[in-house]
């Protein structure tokens, strides 16, 4: 895609989860992997958002530390503008494509140093990426991004644990953009708030989309949060892509029996009368998971083929969906 920003193709990652040698021996007992995830694909556009869900487990968090450079891939390939990351941050423009791209991390609580006042945790990758020096300078800096966030520039002299939630969230987004980046990976940035904070967080990353031109990549478990924010939505189970969708077209017209799973699992105030139906049976384990389809075991569309062969994610009707029950017309 020509006005792709971050492209990803067939990415894996596999984790080894082996005990240690001695107990292997006495045990007897091979080396243990987890596939964290499986041949992921797709592209996000310049200025947009898109979300990827799934219940806990599926690889969203592995996806975005691959995306950032904080795991090397065990396969595949991560494009940021044209050019591959693992390559670029192994050589001279790696600290420029740092500064190109940011990560908002899951809890607020543990990505501020205690130690710090904000001053210094916000002013921190300036002084890294030599963008600003003098003191003057950068208490100018800071005070400019905490009003960007919602903040007050006095707050700058203060330590992390005089804030709430939501600001320390803020301050964590201010940090992120204080490079200046054209694109944002949030692993879970709201899943530690209140509902009414994550409201006002979300709609402050919103506002600074639109003002900077920021590209999203937006983890989350929350459909309700992914409505607010997405373009485009990639749904996970186990790993793997299992539908990618503009976002109407995936909240009206769902296409996997997982994603028709989790929709429905929504309570909506426009249908009290209707019997909301939990999300059935339980995430597999990933050190053994199940052959052919992984959602088989959960679905209730499955047959003999989806027990034996994995679906691919190809295009139908113009989303991308990996079912054999979707591909044949069974539903």
């Amino acid at each position: 895609m020509s006005n792709a920003l971050v492209e990803v193709r067939d990415l894996a990652k596999i984790f080894d989860v082996s005990p240690p040698w001695l107990n292997r021996v006495v045990e007897r007992k091979p080396k243990a992997f987890v596939h964290a995830v499986d041949g992921v694909s797709f592209s996000i556009e310049k200025g947009k958002t898109l979300a990827l869900v799934g219940e806990s487990g599926c690889g969203k968090s592995t996806v975005a530390r691959l995306l950032v450079g904080l795991y090397k891939p065990t396969q595949g390939q991560v494009r940021f503008d044209g050019a591959d990351t693992a390559q670029t941050l192994a050589g001279p423009g790696g600290q420029a494509l740092r500064r190109r791209m940011q990560m908002i991390f899951q809890d607020p609580y543990a990505s501020l140093n205690p130690r710090w006042k904000v001053q210094d945790i916000i002013a921190e990758p300036l002084r890294e990426h030599g963008l600003v020096s003098k003191p003057e300078a950068l208490r100018e800096r800071v005070g400019e991004l905490l009003r960007s966030v919602g903040l007050s520039p006095v707050d700058a002299e203060k330590f992390p644990h005089q804030f709430s939630g939501g600001q320390r969230q803020r301050i964590s987004i201010a940090r992120a953009l204080a490079t200046q980046p054209e694109f944002l990976v949030c692993d879970e940035p709201t899943s530690a708030l209140d509902v009414s904070v994550q409201a006002q967080v979300l709609n402050i990353m919103k506002d600074l989309q639109r003002q900077q031109g920021l590209t999203y990549l937006f983890i989350s478990h929350n459909l309700a949060v992914v409505r607010h924010v997405a373009d485009q939505v990639g749904v996970m189970y186990l790993g793997r892509l299992v539908e990618v969708a503009d976002k109407a077209q995936l909240f009206s017209a769902p296409r996997h029996p997982y994603t028709r799973m989790l929709l429905d699992a929504i309570p909506d105030i426009h249908m009290t009368g209707r019997a909301r139906t939990p999300v059935q049976g339980e995430v597999p384990n990933p050190l053994n998971p199940p052959s052919g389809c992984s959602f088989h075991p959960r679905c209730p569309h499955a047959n003999a083929r989806c027990k034996s062969e994995r679906p691919a994610l190809s295009e139908f009707k113009g989303v991308r969906v990996a079912c054999h029950a979707v591909e044949e017309g069974r539903i």
